[in-house]
């Protein structure tokens, strides 16, 4: 289970020449791999440390993947993300700058607010996923992945210089601080011991800049990677490990490593990068349009791209918030197209895609990427991009693309497992329920 679990967490390729040093400083480590500032922390506590996106990160500790897995549903684990990039967007100009790059709706998000976006190229592929928060002290706060991180860079510090050039305000600064993420249920009950604001105030997506058990300028993203409560704090990196260990010491929360994040973020139905989107993938093959905002309402999306949305986006609970609290609710974007590939993603949107992404369960041997998906004449029909043992379901879940014909959730295929044929079946995703916050 440990080994399919998380096999889809490792990326592809390894990070090219790195654009930026390991978070606050802390250089690299063996054979030039960057190191977290929690690295010493991770080894001192068992962590197996192994190679992810140019880093040396915790792939699981001493009690193994599938109890920190389930351990994570049930209480809260602390994630070590500090790989990734953070980057700051400053000037007047920084929102018009922004969504010359990302098909998000950037201008109508709040003070505070967050969205997840896509970074896209001329022919409409993903370049990568972010999430941009508009935050309270003018600037833009962008997260993007570790695997992307000197392509985005570049992107980014590209863009602005041509903006410059023209008479635009607006400048990118890299952050150097650390990126941890609590998350599950009991998230709140720890975090709050350790704020003077009210967490309860802070709904799914958002953001404030606070002080965290002592240590200021902590900014605390009610968001996460895991379909639990949870949020993601960009702390000081000289005090990571302190705020790490106060977390620590209390009984409810365990570390946890790559692989239950991979395995936690696929039960949700999200979408890990390089595996299941890519320069090669369109919004809307991906089922990711609503990240353009939405026209009227989720009755309004297509099969496949219901199923994309996680059902915390969609329901009505206090833990289930709508999808307007996931991206603004405007179509501006899709009306405007001057977004980079608009014209080839909104044709598809008319004429429908050739195949979209689905979720597949099964029972049998594990389901693993590029894998064959057949259709019931037994011809190929699609390819698995993500796939695991669900620890909580205890069968087999996985994702990929597939002919639109066959993308309709009940549909029979088969997958070929070492040249063997075992039967599965188009779920809707995610494959458990989420728990996303709002605030009431």
């Amino acid at each position: 289970m440990l080994r399919a679990g998380c096999r889809a967490a490792l990326p592809r390729r390894p990070l090219g020449s790195a654009a930026r040093r390991g978070a606050g400083g802390a250089g690299a480590g063996e054979e030039g791999l960057k190191q977290t500032p929690l690295d010493a922390l991770h080894r001192a506590r068992g962590g197996r440390m192994v190679p992810f996106a140019g880093w040396t990160l915790p792939l699981h500790y001493g009690q193994g993947h599938l109890q920190s897995h389930l351990h994570t549903r049930r209480h809260c684990s602390l994630f070590d993300v500090s790989h990734m990039l953070q980057t700051l967007v400053y000037g007047r100009d920084r929102v018009r700058f922004m969504e010359s790059l990302v098909v998000g709706d950037i201008a109508e998000l709040k003070p505070g607010q967050g969205t997840l976006t896509l970074l896209t190229n001329e022919k409409g592929g993903i370049t990568d996923d972010l999430i941009v928060t508009n935050t309270s002290e003018d600037h833009l706060y962008v997260v993007s992945n570790a695997a992307c991180a000197d392509k985005d860079l570049a992107i980014l510090r590209d863009r602005a210089a041509q903006l410059q050039a023209t008479g635009s305000d607006v400048h990118v600064e890299v952050s150097d601080n650390a990126l941890l993420a609590l998350q599950g249920p009991s998230m709140a009950r720890v975090l709050q011991a350790g704020l003077s604001d009210d967490l309860a105030k802070l709904s799914f997506m958002n953001s404030v800049t606070t002080t965290v058990f002592g240590v200021p300028g902590c900014r605390v993203t009610r968001c996460g990677y895991t379909g639990e409560d949870g949020v993601e704090i960009s702390v000081p990196a000289a005090r990571a490990v302190e705020l790490a260990e106060q977390f620590l010491g209390v009984p409810d929360v365990w570390l946890a490593g790559l692989a239950a994040r991979d395995s936690l973020r696929l039960e949700a139905g999200l979408c890990l990068y390089g595996n299941d989107i890519d320069e090669t993938v369109t919004p809307a093959e991906a089922g990711l349009m609503w990240t353009l905002g939405r026209s009227t309402s989720t009755s309004s999306l297509g099969q496949a791209e219901k199923q994309s949305v996680p059902s915390g986006y969609k329901g009505t609970s206090q833990a289930s918030p709508t999808l307007t609290h996931l991206c603004p609710a405007g179509k501006r974007r899709r009306v405007a197209m001057d977004f980079p590939g608009a014209a080839v993603i909104m044709a598809q949107v008319k004429e429908k895609p050739r195949r979209r992404r689905v979720g597949l369960t099964s029972v049998g041997p594990a389901i693993r990427p590029h894998m064959a998906i057949l259709g019931p004449e037994g011809r190929p029909v699609g390819t698995v991009t993500s796939g695991c043992p669900s620890p909580c379901l205890g069968k087999n879940i996985a994702m990929g693309y597939v002919e639109a014909a066959h993308s309709r959730t009940g549909t029979k295929l088969t997958v070929e497992v070492r040249k063997k044929q075992h039967p599965a079946v188009i779920t809707k995703m995610p494959f458990v329920p989420t728990h996303y916050y709002m605030a009431k």
